[in-house]
């Protein structure tokens, strides 16, 4: 096969260090913005970029020749580095070392979306803990509730 042909979205979640609500109504869209930004920098598309004062979401269909886990990486430490520029109340803020990357298929992809779309609404009542926590059993991923936090 002469072409190499990459059809894969992923729904990547991460969160501040300690869930840290930090990413307050006044700074709560640019750095989403940002990181979809820096992820269309990295040659993949970002379908949606939102979340909560403690969190993001991302809906990403990866490049072809860019892996999971540098993008990720990526992101964060441009995200963080930036942040704290923004507001000496930032200047000690760290995104979690860990993330969470989920397969997205194409059906799924709008109500990824619209999951995005309506974070503020849906943890309403609801911590990112417990979103988490759902997601990883929607997944069917296994976990030991001793590594999933910091």
């Amino acid at each position: 096969m002469p072409q190499s042909l990459a059809d894969v979205v992923v729904h990547i979640i991460y969160s501040t260090k300690g869930r840290r609500p930090c990413l307050s109504d006044g700074v709560l869209a640019e750095p989403h913005a940002f990181s979809a930004a820096l992820v269309r920098k990295c040659g993949c598309e970002c379908y949606r970029a939102g979340g909560t004062a403690d969190h993001v979401h991302l809906a990403v269909r990866l490049a072809r020749t860019v892996a999971l886990a540098e993008l990720v990486e990526e992101v964060k430490v441009a995200s963080s580095k930036w942040l704290k520029e923004q507001s000496w109340g930032l200047v000690d803020f760290a995104w979690q070392r860990g993330y969470g990357a989920f397969l997205v298929g194409q059906d799924d992809l709008p109500g990824l979306i619209h999951d995005i779309d309506t974070q503020r609404q849906h943890h309403a009542g609801n911590t990112f803990e417990h979103e988490y926590r759902q997601t990883l059993a929607a997944n069917g991923l296994s976990y030991d509730e001793r590594y999933v936090w910091d």
